[in-house]
């Protein structure tokens, strides 16, 4: 018998993904200040996939210790250019600066899984993937900004490439579901170790 699977996210994305490859989800956000963790963590030479798992664990040990016995599964994306983390832009004009960066680099996505029970951590695991965006044009970025409008908050990198965002990017190497923000195959194959899916 699959036991219910909490998600410490908010994310209809990562929600979304497990339900449809047939997991039964509970989504419980959790109650940390991610800035706040972050801050310290700036300074201190520890990698953009590095701050991905810490934020990860986080979330997934704060749910854990206010549900006792359940499994919990705790995610976090970041979005780096080099030594530059990303965040999601606060407004639209931030959406257009990401876009003006990122616009003819490639940039790396580090998408943390990690799962815990009563506070533990059982597993972690943090996949990449390298997008190349193509060269765009500052009145394209308005463009392209005016047709997809607030969806472009929603993401480190003001863009969804399972939308319209696919057609900012000339090459993209790595997996889709890390991409959007849930390194899934490695997350199914540790819930079929740990005996929580069907294996």
């Amino acid at each position: 018998m699959a036991e219910t699977i909490i998600l410490a996210s908010g994310s209809p994305y990562r929600k979304a993904m497990l339900i449809n490859a047939g997991l039964d989800i509970q989504a419980v956000p959790a109650d940390v200040d991610e800035r706040a963790l972050e801050a310290p963590l700036k300074d201190s030479g520890v990698s953009p996939e590095d701050v991905a798992a810490i934020l990860a664990e986080a979330k997934a040990s704060e749910v854990s210790e206010r549900n006792p016995g359940a499994l919990v599964l705790g995610c976090d994306q970041t979005l780096s250019l080099g030594d530059e983390v990303f965040h999601k832009p606060a407004d639209m004009e931030g959406a257009r600066r990401h876009l003006l960066a990122l616009s003819g680099k490639t940039h790396q996505l580090n998408s943390a899984a990690v799962l815990c029970r009563n506070g533990a951590v059982l597993w972690r695991h943090v996949g990449i993937a390298n997008l190349t965006m193509r060269k765009l044009g500052p009145a394209f970025i308005g463009r392209h900004l005016a047709r997809v409008g607030v969806k472009a908050l929603s993401s480190v990198g003001a863009y969804q490439i399972e939308g319209e965002g696919i057609q900012l990017f000339d090459k993209i190497e790595g997996d889709y579901f890390t991409i959007v923000g849930l390194p899934l195959l490695p997350v199914l194959k540790e819930l079929r170790t740990l005996g929580a899916i069907d294996g």
